[in-house]
């Protein structure tokens, strides 16, 4: 049976009236790869906190390890490895002296210090850079050195809060294919919060927050295959005229801005021709693009946020 590593039930954080988030339930078992999903303002990085220790939840509990966050932090930290959005090192040290301070933190012996900075710094591709100020390093550099300084404790679970933020894509590949060595090497648990959904599509689970409420969750290809068989979508400069004119053959439209979404079923699929057609026989002027199109995480996003 597989070991649970995260045990939340009913946490709750409220800031006066305000309730960041609602009554959340999760359990992520040993070894997952696991995604919080959802706007800005869902209430990501306060439920991670909260399951960190570093925020006391309003009500409710959460266990690390089966240990409560609230009752039990010191041995919680000793267990967890966070990368914040926000990078946590110290600019004016060298990479190999904010290694060594975060090493020392958890009370390591120098040698093994030593021995795990060497190895992140080869796995990171940061050894020619070791002694070199963090200020004078790239974004991408000081986000993987982020990353380095996090697991130097080799934590069992690691979080993630927006790892790849403002990072250009080759470097969001990179840092992908380091996190997911070290998962492969250490069998570490992560969980990821991220506005890049394509990242999330290699999770094992993910869970959609919408309002500080927890409103869908399960595997993302189950998720994507339920969501529809295929996706129209349409760009158009009069966009309530084409819901209107589909509305009773495809159902309701999701809209952004000038875009629509229509999910197709095999049933909708059938006539698909005729009615593009037809479409743009009456619409040719209105019409910007017109696509049909496998559905992905994204659409899954879109619907639970827009809906």
């Amino acid at each position: 049976m597989d070991q649970s590593v995260v045990t939340v039930r009913e946490l709750r954080k409220t800031y006066g009236a305000f309730e960041a988030v609602s009554k959340l339930n999760l359990n992520i078992t040993s070894g997952e790869f696991f995604g919080l999903l959802g706007p800005n303002g869902a209430g990501k990085t306060t439920s991670i906190h909260m399951m960190s220790s570093l925020v006391r939840p309003t009500s409710g509990t959460a266990c690390i390890f089966g240990a409560d966050v609230v009752k039990n932090p010191v041995d919680v930290r000793r267990k967890i490895g966070l990368v914040f959005q926000d990078s946590a090192l110290d600019r004016q040290l060298s990479v190999w002296e904010n290694l060594r301070f975060a090493g020392l933190l958890h009370d390591l012996p120098f040698k093994l210090v030593k021995d795990r900075a060497n190895h992140l710094l080869d796995l990171f591709n940061l050894t020619e850079k070791k002694n070199v100020p963090v200020l004078a390093l790239s974004g991408g550099q000081r986000r993987v050195l982020d990353i380095a300084r996090g697991v130097m404790h080799t934590p069992k679970l690691l979080f993630l809060d927006e790892p790849t933020i403002g990072l250009d894509l080759p470097t969001r590949r990179n840092i992908w294919r380091y996190i997911h060595q070290l998962r492969s090497q250490t069998g570490m648990t992560v969980l990821l919060t991220t506005h890049y959904l394509e990242e999330a599509e290699t999770c094992d689970r993910v869970a959609f927050l919408k309002n500080g409420n927890l409103v869908l969750e399960g595997n993302p290809k189950q998720l994507v295959a339920q969501l529809a068989n295929e996706i129209l979508e349409i760009e158009a400069s009069e966009p309530n005229k084409i819901i209107e004119s589909l509305n009773d053959h495809l159902g309701p439209a999701l809209q952004e801005f000038e875009t629509l979404f229509f999910k197709l079923d095999k049933t909708g699929e059938k006539n698909l021709s005729m009615l593009i057609s037809n479409l743009k026989e009456k619409f040719e002027s209105k019409l910007k693009r017109v696509i049909v199109r496998q559905p992905n995480l994204n659409d899954v996003f879109l619907w639970v946020n827009f809906k």
